[in-house]
């Protein structure tokens, strides 16, 4: 009966691993694309990524050359060598439509109710815990989201505000939500239609949420944060409703 078993229970084993290397993958494309490892810089060392993610290192190797073969990173050999991210293009607006026209109303609303429940509570938290150096990465990020020259730049520092602001809540539970939910639809929020805000009033509003969190008061932050992110989803909504509407013409 053992011998029968011992089959089975190594295919079940394999099942599990393969999955861990997807999850390593996703997240470190995540990463990646919301530029919390820029173009060009090295990725720590697979030991260090390995204990990050609590994964083998086995598995993480299998997750690199996954990440080697799409193009997404570069291994260089030698006394300076390692894993290096490669340069990348913006997503087509085309591309992005698809993505968008792929979700229904109803998911994109509650995508939203999500959003609204991490970002007004971790302005709030950011508010109680945040330091002056969280501070200073919000401000940072303000102020790159001005200077930002295509729609992946504005992107990334929008997205980076809010995972700052995460962090600031010092929860790490918040912090990787957010980083999954800017994944799944930072780059939709800036899609180029008529409803798409202009950089300096999405400034105005990251400006508001900080100068409520630098004063302590978590009741505004929250309040600020979920007006924004609210904001966002029913511009989304509304794109998504005038394709539709496109489409039956």
């Amino acid at each position: 009966m053992n011998g029968k078993s011992t089959p089975n229970a190594g295919s079940f084993m394999r099942l599990r691993q393969e999955g861990r290397t997807e999850e390593v993958v996703r997240r470190l494309m995540e990463a990646i694309d919301l530029g919390l490892y820029s173009e060009g810089q090295q990725l720590p060392s697979e030991s260090e990524l390995a204990m990050q993610f609590g994964v083998a290192t086995v598995t993480l190797r299998e997750a690199l050359a996954y990440l080697r073969q799409r193009g997404v990173i570069e291994t260089r050999r030698g006394r300076n060598g390692g894993s290096f991210v490669c340069n990348s293009v913006e997503i087509p607006a085309d591309i992005l439509l698809d993505q968008l026209n792929e979700l229904s109303t109803i998911e994109l609303r509650d995508l939203g109710d999500e959003h609204v429940a991490i970002a007004g509570t971790a302005a709030r938290l950011a508010a109680k815990r945040g330091t002056e150096e969280h501070h200073q990465h919000l401000a940072h990020y303000i102020a790159a989201l001005g200077e930002a020259q295509s729609r992946r730049e504005r992107r990334r520092a929008d997205a980076r505000f809010h995972i700052e602001v995460a962090a600031a809540s010092q929860s790490v539970r918040l912090t990787h939500a957010e980083i999954r939910l800017q994944a799944e639809v930072g780059e939709l929020l800036w899609l180029p239609s008529a409803s798409t805000p202009n950089p300096e009033t999405v400034q105005q509003e990251h400006q508001a949420i900080l100068d409520a969190i630098i004063s302590g008061d978590s009741t505004l932050a929250g309040a600020l944060a979920e007006a924004h992110v609210n904001r966002g989803i029913k511009r989304l909504i509304s794109l998504k409703l005038e394709l539709l509407s496109s489409e039956t013409e």
